[in-house]
């Protein structure tokens, strides 16, 4: 573990209510548009509760894979298992480049600096952003290509995202689904109960490569902080589900996008 990235097992001395409050908060907001918040939750892990880039990455991590446990059943539930069975060949093409991108990422996240990982975080948070407004604003169409061509995007797209939701401490739905509609041509109902089943291992692989450099004393401190935050989240993700119609996409979207944009530009400052 690099000193660099002042990964000091800081405890948080926040009230429940409040921690809790923050990660209904961010439920919500995933909630309202399917997704589970993650890349609201980590400027908020950063900027209110003061913690540093990578624990906070850490953390996050943490949360949102109790979020993919909670909504894995329930996506299964809505979706057809045997719908998603049969899509099986796209969730072990993504897997094949995602695991080695979560290990890949895990492993530059630990040796970067901070004030490195603070810009990287940043333009990543940008990069969500641009992804969220054209799944949730544009008709996604399928490439159409040839399975010799196919394969191989899977594979880099894979690791890409693998790359990212280490990084980020996401999920990573919100780059899996438009990517396995548009690679692979599945509707985007079932994208979403496939991104799910590809997210899972690719975050415990993140996990295992964090674990090696003692990068969980932090989670072991905070573990109070960390399980009512998930909690928040869980709450507040049924919550938002519940609101999904409330809110057009046209006024939603482009809110949560420059939500995003604006969190990106304090973390590139942030010291």
């Amino acid at each position: 573990m690099t000193t660099d990235q002042n990964l000091v097992p800081l405890r948080s001395t926040h009230a429940a209510p409040v921690v809790f409050g923050a990660g209904a908060a961010i439920g919500v907001l995933g909630g309202m548009i399917g997704l589970g918040g993650a890349e609201f939750r980590l400027p908020l892990l950063i900027g209110v509760f003061g913690f540093a880039a990578l624990s906070a990455v850490i953390l996050n991590k943490a949360m949102s894979l109790v979020v993919v446990l909670v909504a894995l059943p329930a996506r299964l539930a809505a979706v057809p298992a045997a719908e998603v069975a049969a899509r099986w060949p796209v969730a072990v093409n993504l897997l094949a480049g995602s695991l080695l991108g979560a290990w890949a990422g895990a492993s530059w996240a630990v040796r970067m600096r901070s004030s490195t990982l603070y810009k990287v975080l940043a333009a990543l948070m940008v990069l969500m952003a641009a992804a969220l407004l054209v799944t949730h604003t544009t008709t996604l169409d399928t490439l159409a290509l040839p399975l010799w061509a196919q394969v191989p995007c899977g594979v880099v797209a894979g690791f890409g995202i693998g790359v990212v939701a280490a990084i980020m401490g996401v999920a990573g739905g919100e780059l899996l689904i438009p990517t396995i509609v548009l690679l692979f041509g599945v509707d985007i109902k079932t994208a979403g109960s496939l991104s799910l089943l590809v997210s899972l291992p690719t975050m415990l692989v993140a996990f295992a490569r964090y674990s090696r450099d003692g990068s969980f004393a932090v989670l072991g401190a905070n573990l109070r902080f960390t399980v009512i935050m998930a909690s928040g989240s869980v709450a507040g993700a049924v919550m938002g589900g519940l609101l999904l119609e409330v809110f057009p996409d046209l006024v939603l979207i482009p809110a949560l996008a420059l939500i995003l944009l604006v969190s990106a530009a304090k973390l590139a400052r942030h010291k």
